[in-house]
């Protein structure tokens, strides 16, 4: 099996990642800021949404509900990051991440996270690299969100 190897340099890009990403689930103590390289990293838990599904929800007689991969993400050219709404010191937690998004100042990226948290990114350019690692695996559920009017 060959993963996904993608890479973001612009708004339409970045879209594409983050759709690939939503619902990823991060570990806390698989983020890192790495001042000196300028550079963010993360390990993600994401839904294959590109792989073939079924409907959402468990699917215990019906096979499986789709897939699930590690993927490594790298954030290029980070001055700066701010966490909002979780607490970083709790490395044995878990995020899960609804999308990727530039920030209104057009000089940050946000990652918005369930609950009302984010991670803003403060970036000198737009570079984001997405790859995954190691083989799928089934999912136990299809992420699903209710819908609103």
């Amino acid at each position: 099996m060959t993963g996904l190897r993608l890479a973001a340099m612009d708004a339409q890009d970045l879209a594409v990642l983050s759709a690939i990403l939503q619902d990823a689930i991060v570990p806390i103590g698989d983020i890192a800021f790495l001042p000196g390289e300028q550079c963010f990293v993360a390990v993600a838990n994401r839904f294959r949404w590109e792989g073939e599904g079924t409907p959402a929800g468990p699917t215990p007689d019906a096979g499986h509900a789709g897939e699930r991969v590690n993927c490594g993400l790298r954030f290029l050219g980070v001055t700066r990051v701010a966490y909002r709404g979780f607490d970083l010191r709790r490395r044995d937690q878990f995020l899960s991440l609804l999308a990727i998004e530039p920030a209104d100042d057009g000089a940050s990226l946000l990652l918005r996270l369930a609950g009302g948290g984010d991670i803003r990114l403060s970036v000198e350019r737009l570079e984001v690299r997405l790859a995954d690692i190691g083989e799928p695996w089934p999912a136990v559920a299809r992420p699903a969100h209710p819908v609103s009017n």
